[in-house]
């Protein structure tokens, strides 16, 4: 659970930055036109390399090269290097932005938690407040709980007591 009093993310990201950051993005896009998008089906059904198999396709990759006379020729030795190369170079920029992907989660997912105890506490103090009966504060407690009032029956689930 995050605590209030331990900030582990304090920044913001200006307008300039975040165009250019956006601007980096597309231009990455942009720079890689053939990129495509699979149904999720064909995620599941396509036959993958792994790093098992790995060895064994480059392995086949020679045996075409210094074979190609042996084999049919709708079976393009060129095209089997091209995706292949393809495959070992958007290996690494997939490694890169995999991890640059999960940083920018990982760092978003803190933010958010810390922002949600923050307000839950601050909740909790409204709340604390409007039953002490301290005058301005039934209002910003009534509209802080309607959160939790459209829970219905499952109040105590929604009541914020563990917000992790």
């Amino acid at each position: 659970m995050s605590n209030i009093t331990n900030n582990r993310v304090s920044a913001s990201i200006d307008e300039g930055t975040l165009k250019e950051l956006k601007d980096a993005l597309e231009l990455i896009n942009s720079k890689l036109p053939f990129l495509i998008g699979l149904k999720p089906e064909e995620r599941q059904s396509i036959p993958k390399i792994s790093e098992v198999n790995k060895v064994f396709t480059a392995d086949a990759i020679v045996a075409i090269k210094n074979n190609g006379n042996l084999l049919p020729a709708y079976l393009s030795t060129d095209e089997i290097g091209k995706d292949y190369n393809l495959y070992e170079q958007l290996d690494e920029i997939v490694s890169l932005s995999q991890q640059l992907t999960e940083k920018l989660s990982d760092t978003q997912m803190m933010a958010g938690s810390e922002a949600y105890v923050s307000a839950l506490t601050a909740y909790r103090l409204f709340e604390a407040a409007s039953n002490a009966g301290l005058p301005g504060t039934d209002t910003v407690y009534d509209q802080l709980k309607q959160r939790f009032a459209q829970q219905g029956s499952n109040q105590q689930a929604a009541t914020p007591t563990n917000p992790a």
